[in-house]
């Protein structure tokens, strides 16, 4: 299995409609696993990514040392 990953936009509709871009990455035939993902809040994304980037300026000048080892 592979993942093709898009984002959509919900409607409170009964259909979810497949960007032209993902339907030309789909085999004209075969069986599909379908899991939806559902970001509760819009911002959640902004808020991990300032959370990392507060996380990672903490960074304590006395483990500089341990930088070129990863």
């Amino acid at each position: 299995m592979r993942p093709i990953e898009f984002e959509a936009e919900l409607s409170g509709g009964t259909t979810l409609a497949l960007p032209p871009e993902v339907v030309s990455q789909l085999p004209s035939s075969g069986r599909a696993k379908v899991i939806l993902l559902v970001k509760d809040d819009p911002d959640d994304d902004a808020w991990r990514r300032g959370a990392y980037e507060q996380f990672m300026s903490d960074d304590d000048p006395e483990d500089a040392v341990y930088d070129g080892h990863a």
